[in-house]
């Protein structure tokens, strides 16, 4: 079984998919996290980076690649990745969001800064990893067609957000 879980930054994606990842007892990548590694590999954060990118397709294509071809050798996987549900062929595919505030509240606590810094940052990587999706791969990011279930993560932890998700892969 293949999962794709997209989402806005902050929105739970990753720590879904861990969870997940751990209750069906099968392995997970994340898009993030090789974004985050690409980063500080370049000695840069997510934000520089994310800038940086704008003029560097390659690094999205790359980790569009990469996530694609793990989930084609792969029977059993949880793919993490705004983008995912676009590159890799899945049983199930997710996207979750959450308001603005509880988003910046997250990547506050997750990264120590402030709310208004994580809200700023937060918009300016949205806007540009918008134009980026929408240049390199005509793909609008605010188009949902492609989903199988949408989620407000607001209000659950990750556990019944985990419950969600397994719940719905009983009826599919």
């Amino acid at each position: 079984m293949i999962i794709t879980i997209g989402g806005l930054a902050g929105s739970g994606t990753t720590t879904a998919a861990e969870v997940l990842s751990k209750k069906l007892n099968i392995p997970f990548v994340s898009a993030g996290s090789t974004f985050r590694k690409m980063a500080s590999e370049h000695g840069m954060t997510i934000f520089e980076f994310s800038k940086f990118a704008e003029d560097n397709t390659n690094i999205d294509i790359e980790i569009d690649k990469r996530q694609a071809d793990l989930a084609n050798d792969s029977e059993n996987l949880i793919v993490e990745g705004r983008l995912s549900a676009f590159f890799v062929e899945a049983d199930l595919k997710i996207w979750m969001m959450a308001p603005l505030d509880i988003r910046a509240k997250r990547i506050c606590e997750r990264e120590s800064k402030s709310i208004k810094l994580a809200k700023k940052e937060i918009k300016t990587r949205e806007k540009s990893e918008s134009l980026r999706y929408l240049d390199i791969h005509n793909i609008d990011i605010n188009n949902f067609d492609i989903y199988d279930l949408i989620m407000n993560t607001d209000r659950f932890n990750p556990n019944s957000i985990a419950e969600i998700i397994l719940t719905t892969l009983k009826v599919i």
